[in-house]
């Protein structure tokens, strides 16, 4: 048996030159630029399987492995967490989206109050974790912050899947959880919708806006759910459609000692903006009626 010249060029068996490759061995190799400030490969593949929205997935969500988060800059501030615009997006596919991304600050700079009473009926599987949030240690601290995140995910996952207005939740990974970005077409382009409470809409729109915020609301308690710190200001109005946010304090009905009276709380805010408005509404109606749903 004779060894090829190392210095002569290789060439291909004629046997072997006319056979076809199968497309399943083949690999299309792309090349990506180094990330700038402010960006970061997608999250969508480093969370569990069970921190990803619930399918189907809507068409708009981008699920590249080779996709881009870029951070927009901040679009709010909360009690408990600051909010955030981030668009995903492949550098090689033309899909982009834009998304919400509301990170969870740790428990020493929140100014969340009456935690207690919102947690109450909650349980924690682990003693450790309990033990720890008891003591405030930092791993407590860190427990804490992530308690409120996955409060928010599972309550969103629960209500989008009961075709509530609420945003998409796309993913939870830690304290951060994405959602999908409720806007409007403004006179500058798209912009995030208003909040309800910076509407003043026609009263034909207000009938039809208190409409939908009661038959939410009924849908919610028929299954046991109290958004528990209701208003005007975690109400969107995205057009003619409302969407509800900051869900992390949601309590159970039945299940909270103080459910009832969230609940009745959360009729008075809405009432009282919308009675200030001009539409007749009573609380105290709403609340019996919502009542009736419940039992």
């Amino acid at each position: 048996m004779s060894l090829q010249d190392p210095q002569q060029p290789r060439t291909t068996p004629d046997h072997l030159s006319a056979v076809e490759v199968d497309p399943a061995f083949v690999t299309e190799w792309r090349t990506y630029d180094e990330l700038d400030d402010g960006q970061r490969w997608t999250t969508w593949y480093d969370v569990e399987p069970l921190a990803r929205g619930p399918e189907p997935w809507p068409d708009w969500l981008v699920t590249s492995r080779g996709a881009v988060d870029t951070d927009l800059g901040i679009l709010k501030t909360g009690k408990e967490a600051d909010v955030f615009l981030l668009e995903r997006g492949d550098p090689h596919e033309p899909d982009r989206v834009v998304m919400a991304a509301k990170r969870y600050r740790s428990s020493e700079h929140r100014t969340f109050h009456r935690t207690a009473s919102y947690t109450e009926g909650r349980s924690r599987k682990r003693s450790r974790e309990e033990r720890a949030v008891k003591r405030k240690s930092t791993f407590g601290r860190q427990v804490a912050a992530g308690e409120w995140a996955l409060s928010e995910w599972e309550a969103l996952k629960r209500l989008w899947s009961l075709g509530l207005p609420v945003p998409y939740p796309v993913q939870l990974d830690g304290t951060e959880l994405l959602m999908e970005w409720i806007h409007v077409e403004g006179e500058d382009g798209v912009e995030t919708a208003p909040r309800l409470a910076q509407t003043r809409p026609a009263p034909a729109l207000l009938a039809s806006y208190f409409d939908q915020l009661r038959d939410a609301l009924a849908v919610m308690v028929q299954h046991g759910v109290v958004h528990g710190d209701l208003s005007p200001y975690n109400i969107l109005a995205a057009g003619e459609r409302l969407v509800v946010i900051d869900l992390p304090q949601v309590v159970d009905l039945v299940g909270n000692l103080n459910g009832m009276d969230y609940l009745l709380r959360d009729c008075t805010n809405v009432c009282r903006w919308f009675r200030a408005r001009g539409l007749e509404v009573d609380e105290q109606e709403l609340f019996g009626e919502l009542l009736a749903h419940a039992f």
